[in-house]
């Protein structure tokens, strides 16, 4: 028989089939069979899942980086004032603004004015960060211009001030509201350096679901900027633009030849590098243990084989007596593994990517149980949790699973395979 038949013929399935479904009365092992599916379903589940999560994350915080943050900025070199202050000051901004867009592969470059100030209203207080900016320029920034949600409108911005939806709600104040801005280097008189207090009202409230840019971001129209910061004629940087940020070093020396002087780079990669390696080293550990939780679940499958065996050792020797080969019987034992190893795999990936697309409902029912702040955004810096569906991701889940079912059936398939039918009738 063996000699006529293919491997993985059609009896070869039939009777696998046999066997999988077969009552615990009859010597089948249906319970073991549903534990190690389930097993393996819902560790191909957790592992998808991470892995969106994993993609989500660094997906949401490098969009934010690059969306409401300049892919390089370009600074003077530093110098001392008399004072002993350190400053950087571009006083051609408006020309080199205009050469470094003509570098190939440059989207926008704008010259902005940057200040750390008290923001105040009501009786609140807050600390800001200040960015002075054209208006034309400040359209330009992706994140604020389409944000997650805004209030008012950007094109009243040089009658104004925007600030973050954090801000805002930190100090309470709403659209056409008035605030006041404290900085301590201030007006210059004969007696020192005064604090400068000025007024300004809300034209624009902008929320991009970074906590950190939300909280803390004020865009000022440029030309107010430099009054108010002292730097009358000056920019502190020119921010820029590129078309493919992930390859932003490529961009340096076009930059630098085209600034035609001494001027310092700063990428999004300098000041973000460090911690999206860290957030790698992070995703290879999870994928490493969760590995090792689907290794486990796929052993419940070797349990079960050698249950199966155990219980079928005498219709393996009447097998073996009309003439199956070894091969056969090991392909019979095969075909149940990886059968319940490939049915736990696509319940698995059916259950992880509906996990990752319908992620924020499913979140907003668990916050709901835990009685709310499972999520706190100032920790996480994002305002929901992001989930991220990369068929990369599901195809190293697959590949895990399915490579794993196949390798540890072979060892009880083998044992079935090499048993003695003499041995197996002996005492039947």
């Amino acid at each position: 028989m063996s000699g006529r038949t293919k491997p993985f013929s059609g009896f070869e399935f039939m009777i696998a089939w046999r066997y999988l479904r077969a009552r615990r009365a009859e010597g089948g092992v249906s319970v073991m069979t549903w534990i190690s599916f389930i097993g393996i379903a819902l560790a191909v589940m957790a592992l998808i899942a991470t892995l969106a999560v994993r993609s989500g994350f660094r997906y949401e915080f490098v969009g934010t980086i690059l969306g409401a943050n300049p892919h390089i900025s370009v600074l003077s070199p530093a110098r001392l004032t008399e004072s002993g202050q350190t400053v950087r000051s571009l006083p051609d901004y408006a020309e080199l603004a205009e050469r470094l867009s003509t570098v190939e592969g440059v989207v926008h470059a704008a010259p902005v004015v940057t200040g750390q100030v008290m923001a105040s209203a009501q009786g609140r207080n807050a600390g800001v960060a200040v960015n002075g900016i054209h208006a034309r320029d400040l359209a330009q920034v992706p994140l604020i211009a389409e944000p997650e949600r805004s209030w008012g409108d950007l094109a009243r911005f040089d009658a104004g001030i925007a600030i973050g939806s954090g801000v805002a709600r930190e100090l309470g104040v709403t659209v056409g509201d008035r605030i006041r801005l404290i900085s301590p280097d201030g007006a210059r008189t004969a007696f020192g350096t005064s604090p400068r207090v000025s007024a300004y009202e809300v034209t624009y409230i902008f929320q991009v679901g970074r906590y950190d840019i939300d909280a803390t971001r004020v865009y000022m129209p440029f030309a107010e900027a430099q009054i108010y910061f002292n730097r009358d004629g000056v920019a502190d940087e020119i921010e820029v633009i590129v078309e493919d940020p992930d390859n932003v070093n490529r961009y340096t020396l076009p930059i630098l030849q085209a600034a035609g002087r001494d001027v310092v780079l700063w990428t999004w990669q300098d000041s973000s590098g460090a911690y999206l390696q860290a957030l790698q080293m992070e995703d290879n550990i999870m994928f490493v243990i969760l590995s090792i939780l689907v290794l486990i679940a796929t052993m419940n499958i070797v349990s079960g084989l050698i249950m199966l065996v155990k219980n079928k050792s005498h219709d393996i020797g009447i097998l073996r007596t009309v003439g199956l080969s070894e091969g056969s019987i090991l392909r019979v034992f095969f075909i149940c593994g990886s059968s319940v190893g490939l049915a736990g795999t696509v319940v698995g990936v059916a259950l992880g990517c509906a996990f990752a697309i319908w992620i924020d409902p499913i979140f907003s029912f668990v916050n709901w149980v835990a009685g709310g702040g499972v999520w706190d955004p100032s920790v996480r810096l994002l305002s929901q949790l992001p989930a991220r569906l990369e068929w990369g991701d599901v195809a190293s889940a697959v590949t895990l699973s399915l490579g794993l079912s196949f390798v540890v059936t072979i060892f009880p398939a083998r044992r079935a395979a090499r048993m003695n039918p003499v041995e197996a009738l002996r005492y039947e």
